[in-house]
C-alpha cells in the first residue's frame, strides 16, 4: 500500500535534514528557490517553511530570507514539536516506555474535546538519556490512530508516523499549570510524591482542522522548561 505524503511535509523533511548539518544563522533556500525545487506553489513551501519557524528551528528576516535559529535549551511555550525531536535538539537520546495502550469508550470530556464515541490512549513514560523527563497520557480518535499506533515503533516518533499516515498535527491550544506528583506520578518519574511538576493538557488538530490528539503531560519540574515569548501592550501610549 502506498503511503500518502503531503508535499509540505516532503519539504519540510527535507529542510529538517540539512539544518542538522547546518551551523545556526545559516541561509536556507528562499520560497521561490523551494518552489522550483520540488514542483509546488508559494503557498505550499511557505506553509512548510512556517512550521518549522513555529518549532524554531528557523527564522525569517524580512528583505533577506530564512536562517537556521540557534539551538534553545527549552521549548518555547507557543511552539510544540515532538518529544523525540525535541530531545534530539537538546544533544539528548529520547525513548519511551508504554505504559497503558488500549481501545475503550470516550469518557465526556473526550468526547466533548475529539468529537467521537471510541477513542485509543496511549500512555508512555519519555524519557532523556534514560532519565525519565514526563508521564505523557494521549488520547485519540480510534478509528483515524488504531492503525498507526498498532505500527508505531517502541521507541519511535508519534508525531512523525501520524504524519506519515497523512494525520499532519498542524496546530492547537494548551493549558499549563504547576501541580504536586501524585504516587503514581513518583513511581513512574523516579521523583518524590509532592513533588513540583509541569502540566500542560493540549488538544492538537490536523492539517485539515479536525481534533486528532488530546494530551495531558506531566512533566518532572527540576527537568523540563518552557521559554514564553511575549510582546509588551502599554495602553494610553
Amino acid at each position: 500500500m502506498t503511503t500518502f505524503v503531503p508535499r509540505y511535509h516532503e519539504i519540510e523533511q527535507a529542510l529538517r535534514g540539512r539544518i542538522a548539518d547546518l551551523a545556526p544563522h545559516a541561509p536556507l533556500p528562499s520560497d521561490a528557490q523551494l518552489c522550483e525545487e520540488f514542483g509546488v506553489s508559494r503557498m505550499t513551501a511557505r506553509g512548510a517553511v512556517q512550521r518549522l519557524v513555529h518549532e524554531g528551528l528557523v527564522y525569517r528576516v524580512p528583505g533577506r530570507g530564512t536562517f537556521v535559529a540557534p539551538a534553545r535549551a527549552n521549548r518555547t511555550a507557543s511552539r510544540i514539536m515532538s518529544f523525540s525531536d525535541e530531545m534530539r535538539r537538546r544533544g539528548r537520546s529520547p525513548a519511551s516506555r508504554v505504559v497503558q495502550k488500549r481501545r475503550r469508550p470516550a469518557t465526556d470530556i473526550e468526547r466533548h474535546r475529539l468529537g467521537v464515541d471510541a477513542v485509543v490512549v496511549l500512555r508512555r513514560v519519555r524519557l532523556a538519556d534514560g532519565e525519565p523527563v514526563a508521564l505523557e497520557t494521549a488520547v485519540f480518535p480510534a478509528d483515524k490512530v488504531a492503525p498507526v499506533l498498532e505500527g508505531l515503533a517502541h521507541d519511535g516518533s508519534l508525531f512523525a508516523a501520524l504524519a506519515d499516515a497523512g494525520l499532519v498535527p498542524t496546530a492547537g491550544s494548551a493549558s499549563l499549570q504547576a501541580e504536586a506528583a501524585t504516587a503514581e506520578d513518583a513511581r513512574l518519574l523516579a521523583v518524590k510524591r509532592g513533588a513540583p511538576l509541569l502540566v500542560e493538557r493540549r488538544l492538537i488538530r490536523d492539517q485539515a482542522g479536525a481534533p486528532l490528539e488530546w494530551t495531558e503531560s506531566r512533566y518532572a519540574g527540576a527537568r523540563y522548561g518552557l521559554d514564553v515569548d511575549f510582546e509588551v501592550e502599554l495602553e494610553g501610549i
